[in-house]
């Protein structure tokens, strides 16, 4: 049955589902294994080289380093395969993990399902080292401003003790 909406994102102060998807290399990523380095912003996007998603992606890597400055890792998520994933890091040299969630399990998890069935959502997650989410953004209409507001939320969450 086609969905008619993005579905409920998770809230902020719930654990995060724990998942293993590849990234574009094929190396299995654990969100589990990741948070022990440090939080994560993992942020689910609907395609690889679309004019939103590229903007939304080279933005994250325009600003990485102030991302590992904070302490975190990013992930970006879609339903594109690994293949797909490793073209797009190379063309936009992104130096962060591409997930490939191929078969919308995470997706589901996270609350995020296709409107309409065909439409995904483009939601951020700023999960801390516990796996709790922090923050969670929308940005189904700007893909970029959600970078920023995950950065203040990642300095925020590394003042506290």
């Amino acid at each position: 049955m086609l969905g008619l909406g993005f579905g409920k994102p998770l809230a902020v102060g719930s654990q995060a589902p724990d998942f293993t998807l590849p990234d574009q290399d094929g190396r299995p990523t654990v969100l589990s294994e990741a948070l022990k380095a440090g939080p994560a912003v993992v942020y689910f996007y609907p395609r690889d080289d679309t004019p939103g998603c590229t903007a939304e992606a080279c933005k994250f890597r325009d600003d990485y380093q102030d991302f590992t400055d904070a302490g975190a890792q990013v992930f970006g998520v879609s339903d594109d395969d690994v293949a797909t994933h490793k073209r797009f890091a190379e063309r936009h040299r992104l130096p962060f993990r591409l997930l490939a969630d191929t078969d919308n399990a995470v997706h589901k998890a996270y609350g995020l399902q296709a409107a309409l069935g065909l439409l995904r959502g483009r939601v951020t997650y700023v999960i801390d080292r516990q796996g709790i989410v922090r923050h969670s953004f929308d940005a189904r209409i700007n893909a970029v401003a959600h970078v920023r507001d995950a950065l203040k939320v990642l300095r925020a969450l590394k003042e506290t003790p």
